[in-house]
């Protein structure tokens, strides 16, 4: 079984409180349910981490890098500024999904731009939850990939 982190940045441990309009009514423990479940009929152990601290967020995509443990990363706001979390991520070896709740580009402005979008394998937005969901499927397929063109 393939261990997988989803790593979620600033502001979403309030996910189903702050603005509901844009990000629904799932809670954050509701998503990281959904992500295990996920996991699980894609054969991947997941591990669902939240934080607003970009040093712990750096510490923790280090720990994918030692490990080579796919990630898929929500940054929410770190997505727009956050070069140290772009300079870490550059650094893993596994895939790397970068997701979004919503769709950044068709939002303000200073959302257009990811620092993180040019070290990712792939990016998927603008599904709602769903979009963590279709980046499971996404490393559960590269993972799988990736082990049938080693040699045995």
């Amino acid at each position: 079984m393939t261990r997988v982190f989803v790593l979620n940045g600033p502001n979403l441990r309030r996910l189903g409180i702050r603005e509901p309009d844009k990000y629904g009514t799932t809670t954050f423990d509701e998503l990281a349910a959904l992500c295990r479940d996920a996991g699980r009929r894609l054969d991947l152990s997941v591990e669902v981490r939240q934080t607003d601290d970009e040093a712990e967020m750096l510490r923790w995509v280090h720990e994918a890098a030692d490990g080579r443990i796919p990630v898929v990363l929500n940054p929410a706001a770190f997505t727009h500024y956050s070069y140290a979390l772009r300079d870490a991520l550059a650094q893993l070896t596994a895939p790397l999904v970068e997701v979004h709740i919503t769709n950044p580009a068709a939002r303000e402005e200073f959302r257009h731009t990811s620092v993180v979008a040019g070290v990712a394998t792939g990016t998927i937005a603008g599904f709602g939850t769903m979009s963590y969901v279709l980046a499971l499927q996404a490393v559960a397929e590269l993972t799988a990939e990736n082990a049938a063109s080693q040699p045995s």
